[in-house]
C-alpha cells in the first residue's frame, strides 16, 4: 500500500497525467498570435539580462522552450517535437512568452508568386532585340 503512495509522490507536473490545459493556465491562442509551422523563434536580447527573475516565474515547460531558443533560432515545429508537446500548446506558451518580452519572432518567407513565362520570354525576345544578343 506504501508503494502507490511513493509513486504518486515521484510524479512530475510534467508527466503525461498532468492535462494539457494546466500546461497553458487554460488559456487560448490569442487571434493575434498566429504561428505558422515554419515562423522562427529566438529568445530576446533582453531576455537574458531578466533571466534569473523569469525563470522563476516560468513553467517547466515555458523554461524548456527558453533553454530550446537560447542560442539561436528554431521553427515552431523543431520547438514542438524537441519538448514533445502537441503544437497548438507550444503555440500558446510560444503567445506568453512574446507578450512578456522573451522571445522574438520571425515570420517565414512569403512564397515567391509563379512567374507568367509567356511574359518573361517577352521581355527576354525584347532586350534580345534591343541590345543584339
Amino acid at each position: 500500500m506504501s508503494d502507490g503512495l511513493e509513486h504518486d509522490e515521484e510524479l512530475e507536473l510534467t508527466s503525461p497525467l498532468v492535462p494539457l490545459f494546466v500546461i497553458t493556465n487554460g488559456r487560448a491562442l490569442p487571434p493575434d498570435h498566429e504561428y505558422e509551422h515554419t515562423t522562427l523563434v529566438t529568445a530576446a536580447p533582453t531576455a537574458a539580462e531578466n533571466g534569473q527573475a523569469a525563470a522563476r516565474t516560468l513553467s517547466p515547460e515555458a523554461a524548456q522552450v527558453m533553454d530550446l531558443v537560447a542560442n539561436g533560432f528554431l521553427s515552431v515545429a523543431e520547438v514542438a517535437g524537441h519538448t514533445h508537446l502537441p503544437l497548438g500548446i507550444v503555440r500558446i506558451l510560444l503567445a506568453q512568452l512574446e507578450e512578456d518580452g522573451l522571445i522574438l519572432t520571425r515570420t517565414p518567407i512569403p512564397r515567391a508568386e509563379r512567374v507568367d513565362r509567356e511574359l518573361v520570354s517577352a521581355v527576354l525576345e525584347g532586350l534580345k532585340n534591343r541590345f543584339g544578343a
